[in-house]
């Protein structure tokens, strides 16, 4: 399963329009995780139909812009295989003695 949430949000002093929102998506299966993390940015208007006030936001309505500008399958796909990878690695450190 992969939880995203959104980490950290900066806007514009001005206007409170939303500009870059840095995102974290988690994955864990049993006693294995991987995580992904990044940013995406936005051009707010704030004359928009749609805009919505920093202060009217939930997380969900950034995740929804967050998932429109990712490739949100790929990333929870790339999480996926490093757990496969964690659960069979195909190499080891050590030494024999």
């Amino acid at each position: 399963m992969t939880v995203w949430t959104i980490a950290q949000l900066e806007r514009n002093t001005s206007d409170g329009g939303v500009v870059v929102a840095h995102w974290r998506a988690t994955a864990t299966d049993g006693d294995f995780s991987a995580s992904s993390y990044g940013t995406c940015g936005f051009t707010p208007d704030p004359t928009a139909p749609d805009f919505v006030p920093f202060e009217s936001l939930t997380e969900a309505d950034v995740l929804a812009w967050v998932y429109e500008s990712v490739d949100k399958d790929s990333v929870e796909a790339s999480l996926a295989s490093q757990i496969e990878d964690q659960k069979a690695p195909q190499t080891v450190a050590g030494t024999p003695w």
